[in-house]
């Protein structure tokens, strides 16, 4: 049966869902931080994690954005088939979702209008829209405000196939020594492997979204994700890149089949607030 969802109704929630994500700390996030600041070593690491769970409370109670940087809205819609969308474009609905949520929310507007040129938008549209079509008869909103300090360490690895698993280990530990307190350290690590060049990236930047303390239902891959977040974790970056025990909260991987010729790989880093934060209308 076709079931018909007013444009309007995507756009309040959207404008909802960038204000939401830019002022609360989504719930696994704060659990993982909670966790981290238990079970970190370093004295200035377990300070470093207090301080910004405090700067996190202090956020939520006050209503302030709970980083500076409120990001480039990044949008992921998954539609079902049997759904009818009417009242006007899709695209331009979300796009007035994120106007309506940074202009009325008060949020930074950090987007330019053209990536040399360089005019400021002055309400953080156009946002970065990723489809999919699915079956059933509802719509899956995920809103991720990606701040680009960590955007900024993200890598592409387009390997060779012989160089395997401990070639996307390598790419993966690599990234993350580069980016450094660069990414806002505790990280999320977001790696996409398979796919093409740009599916990888995608893949990447949709792990991101998946809730902290889930993992992989592939048993390798699970293996993987809890290896490398242990190696991470023993670089000593730590919280804020001052050295401890906490330089990641996890490392959330996405595979893809690919092409004989190729093993595409990419690292996605968010900082300690990894926004991201799912509806489902």
């Amino acid at each position: 049966m076709i079931r018909t969802i007013n444009i309007k109704e995507i756009t309040t929630n959207i404008k909802e869902m960038c204000i939401e994500a830019t002022h609360f700390l989504s719930e696994d996030m704060e659990r993982a931080m909670k966790q981290a600041e238990k079970a970190e070593q370093s004295p200035l690491g377990k300070q470093i994690l207090e301080q910004l769970e405090e700067n996190l409370q202090i956020a939520a109670d006050d209503m302030i954005p709970i980083c500076q940087d409120t990001g480039m809205a990044v949008i992921f819609l998954e539609i079902g088939q049997d759904v009818h969308l009417q009242g006007g474009s899709l695209e331009d609905a979300v796009n007035e979702g994120v106007r309506q949520g940074y202009v009325e929310g008060f949020l930074r507007k950090s987007v330019v209008k053209d990536p040399l040129i360089r005019e400021n938008t002055k309400d953080n549209t156009p946002a970065v829209i990723h489809y999919k079509i699915v079956e059933g008869s509802q719509v899956k909103i995920k809103v991720a405000p990606k701040g680009f300090g960590s955007e900024n360490m993200s890598r592409v690895f387009m390997l060779k196939p012989a160089d395997g698993i401990e070639g996307v280990k390598e790419a993966v530990l690599t990234a993350v020594k580069e980016a450094g307190p660069n990414a806002c350290p505790p990280m999320v690590v977001g790696v996409g492997i398979g796919g093409t060049f740009e599916k990888c990236a995608l893949m990447a930047k949709e792990a991101l979204t998946r809730e902290v303390g889930t993992h992989s239902d592939i048993q390798y891959v699970k293996e993987m994700e809890e290896e490398l977040l242990a190696k991470i974790n023993s670089l000593g970056i730590g919280p804020g890149g001052l050295g401890g025990t906490t330089t990641a909260l996890a490392v959330n991987i996405n595979t893809y089949p690919t092409h004989i010729a190729g093993l595409p790989v990419a690292i996605n880093i968010c900082c300690h607030v990894n926004r991201h934060i799912v509806r489902v209308l």
